[in-house]
């Protein structure tokens, strides 16, 4: 069976039906996206060119207006492709009665215009399907190329694009991402107000904001390689680009393009007015084929036999159409350029981005630390607060440095990458001044807290054989535990090979950029070092920590191998690539709504159950301040009880090497029953210290020892120095 144009009804439309019909509105109008140039000696070139297709009222609108070096008849070729496969070629004489269009036959002289409506026939609408209304970011496009009607020799080529309004970057994604990213910050946040990651000792909870976080900063990293990706994927990616500091808005961007001239930036086509009207054509950087940014099936397929209403000609006229008064430009991108173009962000302009947002964050947070301290201090005056705000207000200065050294820490691989591409890409020396002290500054933060680190492990390894005091020392703890709370004790170091993780992904893609085999290899190798690192270690406290972090991983180095199937050098069919585009989109969606599950359990379990760290620090602190009380005949002496007894009484302490079922057994009395007082040691231990009045034959049998009758009469009596008031007077008195 065949729609439209000779499309095959193939699985690849019913995986994009299920996956996204029910989740976007059938539209019932189809336009262009723009269109380039395909011809580089052309005689006619079209500088404007829009059409749009109401199905419900049958209507075709169109602009169209470019300049002519002559007045000449044309023949016209169209070739219509979806997702890669040609479906439809049909050439025609524009002056012929059965193909007959007004505005070229001729083509005037000179500057010419048009723009009206007409009416297709009921019979060609039809051939229409329904889901070509509705399915997001179809891949296709069509190419109408002109020759001259005597001679043949090429006028002009148009490649152009229509979109029906349906896409996968959509506002609500970015919300819903955005609100898993907070809902992690809350529960982190709450975890550590209860005693969690605050605890000495305490783990961070699955997944952490951290997690999250970098999570969908790898799948805004997945959009910005030089790959011919399918525009499916593309779209996808884009809702990601606020976890790498990609904010969209206007008013920032002439604020920086007002910035980048008076430090010595071009503006001349790198501006974000130019950008608006710009349209951006994708290339992989290694060959001449091109695909636009929003691609759909083009099924302009015998609509020259229209009805005519409404059509203006001009001629020769500098008079511009009415629907746009702006002759629209083509913009060639590709990688990083590409991504954040999409989003209305010049290229030259990325790093500020980045910069002014990770600024304004931190005015932000600093601002609401200073007013919960405020607040705090205010409710101080008139009453008590908790106990648990008391460690905030003791030390919130701390608190605001260590959530900035903890936003480097999650920026940091994005921030190289940000400002590697300044350095190669950039046109102003200030920006690219502050990328070379902003990313030497990160640098020497995380080097610095790196170095101390290792330096303290080494001296508390030093005197006590481990590094425990890492994680049970509260004043270490509170300092650098951001680094390495995830972590077994075995295992603290692995925040070091993560920094190195996110310094080469970051380095790899902006220095490959425009160089897509290369990025992917790259990448590839990166991500599987990392997996195979976390498979043999398993570094993180808990099971499912480690479990969640492997397949997290595992889903990284897929999406890898997937991209490389868009590489241009391989030749993977379109079809192909649009279908593991779908795989990719359905497997990443799934992880994150995993994740989002993961946060929620773990928020319901943090509210309504007591936090283990905290309930053993508790009885640890009490049992202490117990002990500092005791006196030699208290009963709760360590010689009086037995120190398991204490120690059992602590929830979750853990067990001696003597305690439990393996005690040691009292000391078998081998030699019987004795009748003159205490025995002498059995092992000789003491073999000449005083006999206390008895004395025994020491021999090797048991039964031969003797009372020394002398040794009876003799008591021990203190020395009489022979001075009055002596202790021997004093007790006579």
């Amino acid at each position: 069976m065949k729609g439209i144009i000779g499309i095959r009804w193939n699985p690849i439309l019913f995986l994009l039906a299920g996956l996204f019909l029910g989740n976007v509105l059938a539209g019932s109008i189809l336009s262009s996206s723009g269109f380039t140039n395909c011809e580089n000696n052309a005689t006619i070139t079209v500088n404007n060119a829009n059409v749009q297709f109401d199905r419900s009222s049958l209507m075709v609108t169109f602009d169209v207006s470019g300049t002519s070096s002559a007045q000449q008849k044309v023949i016209a070729d169209l070739t219509v492709s979806a997702y890669g496969n040609q479906v439809y070629q049909k050439t025609f004489n524009p002056c012929d009665a059965s193909t007959f269009v007004g505005q070229l036959c001729p083509v005037p002289a000179g500057t010419f215009s048009a723009h009206g409506s007409q009416v297709i026939p009921t019979s060609f609408a039809s051939q229409i399907p329904a889901i070509a209304f509705s399915i997001p970011d179809l891949d296709g496009e069509a190419i109408l190329k002109l020759t001259a009607a005597d001679g043949g020799q090429n006028l002009a080529c148009i490649q152009s694009g229509v979109t029906n309004g349906q896409s996968l970057q959509l506002p609500a994604v970015t919300y819903v991402a955005a609100g898993i990213a907070g809902g992690a910050l809350l529960l982190t946040g709450l975890s550590a107000l209860g005693g969690g990651a605050g605890a000495v000792g305490g783990h961070s909870p699955t997944p952490s904001f951290s997690t999250v976080l970098l999570w969908f900063q790898g799948l805004a990293m997945n959009g910005m390689m030089s790959v011919n990706y399918p525009p499916v994927y593309r779209s996808f990616t884009k809702n990601f680009g606020f976890a790498t500091g990609l904010v969209p808005w206007t008013a920032m961007q002439t604020s920086i393009d007002n910035f980048r001239n008076v430090t010595g930036g071009n503006l001349t086509a790198n501006n974000v007015q130019y950008l608006q009207n710009a349209t951006l054509v994708f290339t992989d950087g290694s060959s001449n084929t091109t695909s636009f940014s929003k691609r759909s099936l083009l099924f302009l397929a015998n609509t020259f036999q229209f009805e005519a209403r409404d059509v203006a000609v001009t001629e020769n006229s500098t008079q511009t159409s009415n629907s746009n008064s702006t002759t629209q430009v083509t913009q060639i991108v590709h990688g990083i350029s590409g991504y954040v173009e999409q989003l209305t962000i010049p290229q030259a302009n990325t790093f500020m981005t980045v910069l002014l947002v990770f600024a304004i964050v931190i005015a932000a947070i600093t601002v609401g630390i200073l007013l919960f301290k405020v607040i705090l201090e205010t409710w101080a005056l008139f009453a008590s607060f908790p106990k648990k705000l008391t460690g905030f207000r003791k030390r919130y200065w701390s608190i605001l440095a260590k959530t900035i050294v903890n936003l480097i820490l999650l920026l940091y691989g994005v921030w190289t990458l940000y400002c590697i591409f300044q350095f190669t890409n950039g046109d102003s020396w200030a920006a690219k001044l502050l990328a070379g002290i902003t990313l030497g500054l990160f640098t020497a933060v995380l080097g610095f807290f790196t170095f101390r680190i290792w330096y303290v492990a080494r001296k508390y390894r030093e005197a006590e054989g481990d590094v425990s005091a890492l994680y049970e020392n509260k004043e270490t703890w509170l300092k650098y535990s951001l680094f390495y709370d995830s972590y077994k004790k075995q295992y603290w170091w692995l925040f070091m090979p993560a920094i190195v993780y996110m310094f080469a992904k970051g380095c790899v893609i902006a220095a490959g950029d425009g160089h897509g085999l290369t990025q992917t290899v790259g990448q590839l190798i990166i991500e599987s070092l990392m997996f195979l690192l976390l498979l043999f270690t398993r570094p993180y406290a808990t099971k499912g920590g480690n479990w969640l972090n492997i397949i997290i991983q595992v889903v990284r180095g897929l999406s890898v191998v997937s991209i490389l199937l868009f590489v241009e050098t391989f030749g993977i069919a379109q079809t192909t690539k649009t279908v593991t585009g779908i795989i990719l989109i359905a497997v990443q969606s799934a992880l994150s709504a995993v994740l989002a599950i993961l946060i929620a359990v773990n928020a319901i379990i943090t509210c309504c159950k007591e936090n283990p760290h905290r309930k053993r620090r508790k009885a640890a602190e009490k049992l202490n301040r117990e002990f500092d009380n005791l006196t030699p005949l208290d009963a709760r002496n360590s010689l009086l009880i037995d120190p398991s007894d204490r120690k059992s009484s602590l929830p979750g302490y853990p067990m001696g090497p003597y305690q439990g079922s393996k005690r040691y057994e009292p000391v078998p009395n081998s030699a019987g029953p004795r009748r003159w007082g205490p025995r002498e040691s059995v092992d000789h231990l003491v073999p000449s210290a005083a006999d206390m009045g008895y004395s025994y034959d020491r021999s090797h049998s048991q039964d031969s020892r003797a009372v020394d009758t002398e040794s009876l009469t003799r008591q021990p009596t203190v020395p009489d120095i022979g001075m009055p008031g002596g202790y021997a007077e004093r007790r006579v008195l």
